[in-house]
């Protein structure tokens, strides 16, 4: 377990700490790296770290909390105990907000949220924030994360209970499971043993941006230890926190493998219940396996995803399973004749082509709109990159491949000649405009028409991909409020063009600025694209 750990931070991926137990019997518990670069303080296993999202799982069942306190009922609607809501919001129930099926946009994604984050706000003003947003879908329809509905769950815990958000988290869970490393984070408070955060820069780790801890609020303001989590999953699990009937609950998914603030699926033919978080400076995992009551922390005070990559293979080591380290794939020399018979494009099911390429004796592999990476043999059919941790399995007759990552394989078929020449030219035009800097022809007025279309409530479909205008239509509400907001379009300046081959545009609003990356297929059609505030 430790040389897992260990590859990544000499990869300078992780800097954090690390907990791995066996029902009571801790068998790793770690830390890596130094929770303050600055003064060379090393992290140890009472370093105190931000948690980002897996603050939601302590907010999921201090509403069951209520629940079982005749408090609340989850099937009851939001207006209840907020008369005050918007209209739209008639049919939304706590059970929508637990399980992100509510329909309410994540203010997280909004274009100007960056601006948000140094300033302080009431929970009252982050409703506020997206209380009068348009609905993505009906409540209940379908599942997309919203922070916003556990910011919202926060603010009914308060309003019901006449406390703070704080308060309660303090006085029915951490002080009843002794959880004394724990606690809400504070801009000004003095916490004793709490690491810093950090980024990966061009020139090595850089402390990470500004954000009020007021702003994530029941979404993810929560900090803890790697024992104070362990201590928290024995009392969830051993019945010290919420009834038997709750925690059943709050362990059922309902769309999307989500229950209540809590993922649920099954990894390498074991039952996981887990959760991430990601705030600045700080990505956490936190990973239940009942069947055999194995608890799995990782913290880390840098960004990036190696806390959910070394968790799965900690995970893996209990249950006997091979984990391959980067460090111990080992590259052989193939025959440019076998390199050769795996070149084409390759169709995820229901996602992008992944097309195949062959220049000179290295393979190459890209994804969708992302950067060409290169891939070595480790067998005659079993390839892997060293930019990411993860394989790629030839079929003996080259019909498929199969990308294994994060304990999870998903398959591709391989097209037609006439449908891996178009992506291969597709690609090739890419790299061209990528060298040039140079804008696909059309662009600009493409992403015209689709501001003006989206403005008017009126986009044209016809000129998106499916899964453009699929995440279009799920969205419109949110994207047109937001452009109305932004006022008349003033100019629109071409940037560049992005390594994965978007072109990026500024684009000045009467009341503002939004940075636009938008990729455009060879058939003329937008096959995707971004919007974000300019910074």
């Amino acid at each position: 377990m430790d040389q897992v750990i260990q590859s990544y931070v000499a990869d300078r991926q992780f800097m954090g700490t690390a907990l791995v137990a066996h029902g009571d019997q801790v068998i790793l518990s770690k830390g890596y790296g130094s929770a303050d670069l600055e003064w060379d303080i090393p992290n140890t296993p009472t370093a105190k770290f931000r948690l980002g999202s897996v603050t939601k799982q302590f907010t999921a069942a201090s509403i069951l909390l209520l629940q079982e306190r005749g408090k609340l009922n989850i099937q009851d609607p939001v207006k209840k105990y907020m008369p005050d809501a918007p209209a739209a919001w008639d049919k939304v129930t706590i059970f929508h907000l637990l399980t992100h099926t509510s329909g309410i946009p994540s203010f997280t994604g909004f274009p100007d949220y960056r601006k948000l984050e140094p300033f302080a706000k009431t929970p009252a003003e982050l409703v506020a924030l997206f209380r009068d947003k348009p609905l993505e879908f009906e409540p209940g329809e379908k599942w997309n994360y919203s922070n916003s509905g556990y910011v919202l769950l926060g603010y009914l815990i308060e309003k019901i209970t006449g406390d703070t958000y704080e308060k309660f988290v303090r006085e029915n869970i951490f002080t009843p499971l002794n959880m004394k490393d724990s606690g809400y984070d504070s801009n000004t408070a003095i916490i004793r043993h709490r690491a810093q955060g950090y980024v990966s820069g061009p020139n090595g780790f850089e402390h990470a941006g500004f954000i009020n801890m007021t702003i994530p609020h029941a979404a993810g303001a929560l900090y803890s230890t790697t024992e104070d989590l362990l201590k928290w999953e024995q009392g969830l699990f051993g019945g010290k926190v919420v009834q038997p009937a709750s925690l059943e609950k709050m362990t059922t998914p309902f769309k999307s493998n989500y229950a209540f603030g809590l993922e649920v699926r099954t990894v390498g033919g074991h039952k996981v219940i887990q959760h991430g978080g990601g705030i600045e400076g700080f990505n956490t995992q936190l990973a239940y396996y009942p069947e055999d009551k194995l608890t799995v922390v990782v913290l880390a005070n840098v960004n990036g995803g190696a806390p959910g990559e070394i968790a799965g293979k900690l995970a893996a080591i209990v249950h006997g399973e091979t984990v391959k380290l980067q460090s111990e794939r080992k590259e052989i020399t193939l025959d440019p004749k076998v390199l050769s018979r795996y070149v084409g494009a390759y169709q995820m099911a229901g996602g992008p082509i992944m097309l195949i390429t062959l220049e000179g004796n290295q393979l190459m592999s890209k994804l969708g709109n992302q950067a060409a990476i290169a891939i070595y043999p480790e067998s005659e059919n079993m390839f892997f990159p060293k930019v990411v941790d993860a394989e790629l399995e030839f079929s003996a007759d080259a019909g498929q491949l199969t990308l294994h990552q994060n304990g999870r394989d998903m398959t591709a078929k391989r097209l037609d000649e006439a449908a891996a020449r178009k992506a291969e030219q597709a690609a090739a035009a890419v790299a061209k405009r990528v060298k040039e800097q140079t804008a696909a022809p059309g662009s600009e007025a493409a992403l015209r028409k689709l501001i003006e279309g989206v403005r008017s409530g009126n986009p044209d479909y016809d000129m998106m991909s499916s899964g453009l205008a699929n995440v279009t239509r799920q969205q419109l509400p949110q994207l047109q409020s937001t452009l109305k907001q932004m006022g008349a379009l003033k100019s629109v300046t071409f940037k560049g063009v992005g390594p994965a081959g978007p072109d990026i545009y500024q684009i000045q609003f009467e009341n503002g600025a939004l940075e636009y990356r938008i990729w455009l297929a060879p058939d003329g059609k937008i096959e995707g694209a971004g919007v974000r505030p300019v910074q």
